[in-house]
């Protein structure tokens, strides 16, 4: 069960990221935001968060959650300007 919760803490900041990014970003529905921003979240905690927890300002949660939350917001926005309804 430890091992699972830094998984389960990315997917879930990742998905908060995602969805903020996706307000901002409008053509994406709500629960593709999601996914993305989670996927994307679920990466950049594993990737990123060791490295902001070495550079030890934010602990080892901070760090996965800041980390998971910023890829996270910059997945989605990244797809969703490439899916974006042409008006």
């Amino acid at each position: 069960m430890e091992q699972i919760i830094p998984y389960l803490i990315s997917l879930v900041s990742g998905g908060a990221g995602g969805n903020l990014a996706g307000a901002l970003v409008k053509g994406l529905g709500g629960g593709f935001k999601s996914i993305v921003g989670a996927l994307g979240g679920l990466v950049g905690g594993q990737w990123l968060g060791p490295l902001l927890d070495m550079a030890g300002k934010l602990g080892a949660t901070g760090g996965n959650v800041a980390s998971s939350a910023g890829a996270g917001a910059i997945i989605t926005a990244l797809v969703g300007m490439f899916f974006r309804k042409k008006s």
